[in-house]
């Protein structure tokens, strides 16, 4: 379990290129004993930050960060905070702020990374927003003139799959 855990990651494109794993194994516990030493945060919160840092290119599930905290509280580098019921707020241990500090050049990487993927990503989602509001428009304008027939809805699903299939090729 903990290795599947650690080999979750998350891919992205930079400068043309690949990035590749955006986490490395056993990346994750690292950042997630990083950003708790920043400030405690509930389980959600790491989802919305990691997500945040790379500019949207990675929310990993709450099936991913859940077990990922369970695990370091096993391991006795995270507790959760203040005694709280419901919804666990985390915190790190004195041994989880130790081990931070131990991996702080890799930790430091790992931001980095995640850093330059949010500045690649943030830079092209302007575009990408524009181009897919003016495809709604297009088709609401389309489907609310004059009545369409079954040929030109099949001209048009034909457009939008190979516009589809052109996008994950690309």
């Amino acid at each position: 379990m903990r290795h599947h855990l650690e080999r979750h990651h998350a891919r992205g494109r930079m400068r043309g290129r690949r990035l590749g794993r955006l986490l490395e194994h056993g990346d994750l516990r690292y950042v997630v004993l990083a950003l708790l030493a920043e400030q405690p945060r509930h389980g959600y919160e790491l989802i919305k930050e990691l997500e945040e840092r790379t500019g949207g290119a990675y929310r990993p599930s709450a099936g991913v960060i859940y077990p990922t905290l369970a695990m370091l509280e096993d391991e006795g580098l995270v507790r959760p905070a203040g005694g709280e019921v419901g919804r666990k707020l985390y915190e790190p241990t004195d041994a989880g702020k130790a081990e931070v500090e131990q991996n702080r050049n890799h930790v430091d990487a790992v931001f980095a990374r995640m850093a330059e993927v949010a500045e690649s990503s943030e830079s092209s989602r302007p575009r990408i927003a524009r181009a897919m509001a003016n495809l709604g428009m297009a088709l609401q304008n389309r489907l609310s003139q004059r009545p369409i027939t079954a040929l030109e809805i099949d001209r048009i699903v034909s457009i939008l799959d190979d516009t589809a299939s052109a996008i994950e090729k690309s």
